[in-house]
């Protein structure tokens, strides 16, 4: 189900952005290329037409992503654990690392070897 709302996600914004490039900016915009369509269906007719599919693309793919935020898969099961976790639980403890003889100091205030007696 995941998949199906993913794919017309994809497919309304190809649309929609294609939409958006075909209507008629201040600027003349792409679809002054387009000016014959615009003779046979008229200019109104056909910015009418652009932009109720743009208010409709747009909602849709609002729509579309709030049911694929339902939609998300998730495992219901076993709870996955990241590998940081379980590392973490892998770690031995202070109290069981291996300690070292404390290190003597001579008259001279130097630190030496332990002394073997």
């Amino acid at each position: 189900m995941y998949l199906l709302i993913s794919v017309l996600i994809i497919i309304a914004s190809i649309l929609l952005i294609l939409i958006v490039l075909v209507q008629n900016s201040k600027g003349g915009g792409l679809a002054s290329n387009f000016a014959s369509s615009n003779q046979v269906m008229g200019v109104r007719k056909t910015a009418d037409f652009l932009e109720k599919a743009t208010w409709t693309l747009a909602v849709s793919l609002l729509v579309l992503t709030i049911l694929a935020g339902f939609a998300i898969p998730r495992d219901k099961g076993e709870v996955s654990r990241s590998a940081i976790e379980e590392k973490l639980e892998r770690v031995p403890s202070p109290s069981a690392l291996p300690t070292f003889p404390p290190a003597t100091t001579d008259d001279a205030g130097d630190v030496g070897e332990p002394d073997e007696e």
